[in-house]
């Protein structure tokens, strides 16, 4: 990532680009570095600017965001942008979609301007970002889907195991590293190890599968 953190906005109305595009460029460490009205130009451009957070509407014409979202994942892989997801509702079935298809979070449009930024900067740097009171009720969705873990699971050690579910339960580094008796590197440096074992792209990531599978 480069030391300004690029975004690309993606939203169809001019006004609220216009508006959250003053916002972002009030900010001495955030660049825009393109404006879409709709998802297959958001994916056009995310080729040709090289963004590390697309900032992504889930209703577009042409193409809607979590379309856009799942497109832009595939092309770029784990070194891709992060899409930060804007929804009006804490739990639209959109957003959880746009999770499905690869976000790193979602945040409302109606949030706080320190808020929105905070999320930018969190997801740039590889933190989930889930609106405020909807990270349950958001991954219950994927309960009804248990599975059982597979290999990448078994290739877990005990402590990864237990690391995983903290997670997993939305415990911060900090938070594991106090349950855990570990210092906050040696917590990220778990985390980091169980995303490439499991070869997950973020945490977010991480608690679908621990839902999914049945782990919590």
């Amino acid at each position: 990532m480069s030391e300004r953190i690029r975004v690309l906005l993606v939203d169809d109305q001019p006004l609220f680009r216009t508006g959250i595009g003053m916002l972002l460029r009030s900010q001495a460490d955030l660049e825009v570095v393109g404006e879409a009205s709709n998802g297959a130009e958001a994916v056009e451009l995310a080729r040709g600017t090289g963004p590390d957070v697309v900032l992504m509407d889930v209703r577009m014409p042409v193409l809607d965001g979590v379309a856009a979202t799942a497109r832009i994942v595939e092309e770029h892989g784990d070194d891709g942008p992060r899409v930060l997801v804007l929804t009006t509702f804490d739990l639209d079935e959109s957003a959880a979609s746009a999770i499905e298809a690869g976000a790193s979070g979602f945040v409302l449009k109606e949030a706080e301007p320190e808020l929105l930024l905070a999320a930018i900067r969190s997801v740039a740097a590889g933190t989930q970002v889930v609106a405020a009171g909807a990270t349950r009720r958001l991954f219950e969705r994927f309960r009804g889907r248990t599975a059982t873990p597979g290999p990448e699971y078994d290739a877990l050690t005990p402590r990864e195991r237990e690391i995983l579910l903290r997670a997993a339960a939305g415990l911060s580094n900090a938070e594991i590293a106090a349950t855990e008796y570990l210092s906050e590197a040696t917590v990220k440096t778990h985390i980091s190890r169980i995303l490439s074992k499991m070869q997950l792209r973020d945490r977010v990531q991480l608690v679908v599968y621990a839902y999914e599978h049945g782990l919590i």
